[in-house]
This record gives structure tokens, sequence and C-alpha cells, in this order.
């Protein structure tokens, strides 16, 4: 179980980020220097060399959009030129990219981070630029939401690369591609010019997602267990029926896969943190406003708790909360994470993606009025960032481009190195891993600074 610590204080948070980013610099110089666009896109590495791992090409926007949170944090603009000329380069075909359910990740962290950084005055302001930024969101969101599997009565979900039988929970964390694009106005038209509104699908996707992915301990199954998730839900397309959880990347369908917990807390926080943005007066016509967010909110609560409760003492999680090597983990739960150990791996990447989230929902409940939830789960956030910014987790050698160490991709595909004399895959960094992490620094920065953390809907909901 996670341990809060309610000692760290803002001159500790400030410091860790701040030599954090100091720590990053360098690594991203050097992918940027090093890394053959011809190759597709940086995905994990392996040895300390970021290298592609075919699936789907869903980690671009992180390369980018590191480069320009790097900018936002230091003010030194050679990342900022990095950042938008690769973006504006490298991701005009995946605007308009049909097969995939990762706008949010590509699109939101590039393109969205330059209408913020714009908006907030952190970029010069440019007509014709801010025009491209917001096409960009508003085409994105829309082929995001045109991923559409009907479930009838008007339910459905956007489903994932696997097909439209398949639900995948870390769609929640994209569904900001659809909660931007409708900010700026745009809808989504179909056929015999049906027009679609891309918040009221954003709303059923997270209904269906909180209803089968998400347990709450109401006896759906004997493995319902408050909190966990499952990667993905399984359905007929012929009569809209739910038939089972699956998993592709967690260990099976009633475990916890720990990313996947970790998309839920950051995704259902993120779109708590929108919705308690909108006006009652711009919300959708016919929705109750109240309602999405108890939904939200109540998704958003129990992963967390699941999180603090299914975690080592410092927050960093094993892969699974079910991995079958973890009995041989002595009290894996009850001590700090062992990420050298024989048996499982750890997962850096999921805390750099639940801290954020912890964050995001503390600021939700102090909106909320509950001020003791929004002390524990910003505590929480802040408790698992000052340990993922040290060692063995921060990445110190000059040699390695990754960022945040003991990060894995597919364990059951056995995709992850393993380094020589080691058991597990150990010592390896991730893009989505990385970007989080300095998503989550740049997050410190902010309010350890006496600013609000950055959201992409502040001023446009």
């Amino acid at each position: 179980m996670l341990i809060i610590d309610e000692s760290l204080t803002v001159e500790e948070l400030r410091a860790a980020a701040t030599r954090l980013f100091e720590v990053s610099a360098p690594k991203i110089r050097d992918l940027f220097a090093t890394w053959d666009e011809a190759k597709g896109a940086p995905v994990i590495t392996a040895d300390g060399k970021y290298i592609t791992r075919g699936w789907t090409e869903w980690t671009l926007g992180f390369h980018y959009g590191s480069a320009l949170l790097q900018f936002e944090a230091t003010g030194d603009a050679e990342f900022l030129r990095l950042g938008r000329d690769g973006t504006l380069r490298g991701l005009s075909s995946h605007l308009s990219h049909t097969g995939i359910h990762d706008h949010g990740f590509h699109i939101v962290s590039t393109f969205g981070n330059l209408l913020r950084m714009m908006r907030e005055g952190t970029i010069e302001e440019n007509a014709r630029e801010r025009e491209t930024f917001e096409l960009a969101l508003k085409v994105s969101g829309a082929v995001q939401a045109a991923r559409w599997t009907s479930l009838g009565g008007g339910r459905g979900f956007i489903h994932s690369f696997n097909g439209p039988h398949s639900l995948f929970i870390d769609t929640m964390r994209t569904l900001r591609s659809l909660a931007l694009a409708h900010a700026l106005g745009q809808e989504l038209l179909g056929e015999s010019d049906t027009r679609v509104n891309l918040l009221a699908r954003l709303l059923r996707h997270a209904e269906t997602t909180a209803r089968f992915n998400v347990y709450y301990g109401e006896g759906r199954d004997i493995y319902d267990v408050p909190g966990r998730v499952a990667h993905e839900a399984i359905f007929n397309r012929r009569d809209g029926s739910f038939r089972c959880p699956s998993s592709q990347q967690g260990y099976s369908p009633f475990t916890t896969w720990t990313r996947g917990l970790a998309w839920a807390i950051c995704g259902f926080a993120e779109q708590l943190e929108y919705l308690h943005a909108i006006s009652d007066e711009a919300f959708v016509k016919g929705e109750d406003r109240g309602a999405a967010i108890a939904l939200f909110e109540r998704a958003a609560r129990v992963t967390a708790e699941q999180y603090i409760a299914s975690t080592p003492t410092d927050g960093i999680p094993y892969w699974d909360t079910g991995a079958p090597g973890l009995h041989a983990i002595r009290d894996a739960l009850v001590r700090p994470s062992a990420p050298h150990n024989e048996h499982e791996p750890v997962d850096s990447s999921a805390a750099s993606i639940a801290a954020q989230g912890f964050l995001r929902l503390g600021r939700c409940a102090v909106l909320a009025g509950d001020h003791q939830a929004a002390e524990r789960y910003t505590k929480a956030g802040e408790t698992i960032a000052h340990r993922l910014f040290t060692a063995p987790y921060l990445s110190m050698d000059a040699g390695h481009q990754g960022l945040i160490l003991h990060s894995v991709y597919h364990r059951p595909n056995g995709w992850d190195h393993v380094p020589r004399g080691c058991m597990i895959p150990c010592n390896e960094s991730s893009q989505w891993g990385d970007y989080h992490a300095r998503e989550l620094a740049l997050m410190l920065l902010r309010s350890t600074g006496g600013r609000e953390h950055q959201t992409f809907f502040r001023g446009i909901a």
C-alpha cells in the first residue's frame, strides 16, 4: 500500500521537478539528433537507446510533445523549435488517422500544448499559427469520435485498433481530443449530414467505460474488487451486448494491468476537470451535467483508491496486480518497489501517469468542496512524483536516452529488453513514461510557483 508522505515541502518538490528538467534536456537533444524519422516513432529503449516497436504509431506525439514541455519549463527556445517543427512536419498524416484510438496522445500532446502555451502567453501570439493549431485539434477530435461502435439506444464507445468489438481503458486518456474539439466549436458530420455533438459522444464513451471496464465491488463477478480495471471490454456487435473482460497487455482479464489503472485515474480526472470548467449553458442540451460529474468522480476515486491499495509503499507499481511471480517477492506491497528483483518488473510509466491523475483529482476535489479528499489525492500524487524523480528511477546516465527507468511496454508479448545478467525487464524507458513524467514535473513547477497546473480547457471550455 502506498504510504503517503505528508512531510514533503514545496521546496523539495520544486527542486525535484527542476532537477528532472535539467536531466531531461540533453536526452531530448540526443534523441532528436540521432533518431531517423524514416524508422517511424521512437517507442522504448533497449540498452539505453530508443528503438521503434511496431504495433501502431502511437508515440510520435510524445516525442515532439516532450520538447515542447521542456521549453515551457526552461524557456530554452531550442526545444520550442524542435517540438514545433517536428509537430508541423511529422504529424499531418496523423490528424486524419482513422485506424487508432490515440488522437489524444498524438495531437493534444503537440498541437494542444502549442495552443495552450499561446493562449497563456508562453509563446508569442501568431494568428496564422493559432488557426493551424485549432484546425488540427478540431479535425483530430472529429476523426477520433468517428471511430464509433454503436450499442443501440444511444449507447456506444470509441473502439480500439483491435476492432469495433473492442473497448480499451486507454482511450479515457485520449478523450481530451473530443473535449478540445468540442470546446473549439467542432461537430462531426456523419451520413446524410447527421450532426454528432462531440461532448455527447465523449459522455457516452465514458459511461460505457465506467460501466464495463471499471469495477465497484457490486458483485459483477467473483473478481469484482472495487477499483479493479479491465484493459479491454468485448462486445457482441450484432446485438450490442457485453460479452466479457479481456486484456492485451495485462496478465489476465481478471487482474489489473497497472498502466490501464493509471490511464483510468488520469483520464477520468482530466475529463472531470473539463466538466467542472464548462458552464451549464454550454453543456449538451438534454444532458445532466451533475450526473456526469458524479459518474466521472466515482470512477476516478474508486480507481485511485485501488492504486493506493495495490501499490508498494513508494507508489511505483508492479506491472500487473496479479502478475504470477509477485508471490515470490516477499512483502511486495508492504515495502518499496524493487525494480531489480528476479520475478516481476515494475512499471514506472504507470506511476508517471497515475501521479498526474492524482494531482488533477485533488484539484477537482477542491472544486467539489471536499478538502479532505483534495489533500489525500494531492499528497499521493506528490509522493509518487518525488519518488520517480530520484534514483533508481530518474536516469542520471548521460549515455541513456531515457528519462525515467524501469518502464514496461508489453510484458505478455515479451517486447521489453532484459539486460544481460537480469531475469526481468528493467533499466529501460518509454516515450509515454518520459512524456508523462515531464508533464507531471511541469504541473509541480507551476503549482509550487503559485500557478494552477496546466490544463487544455482553461479559457475555452
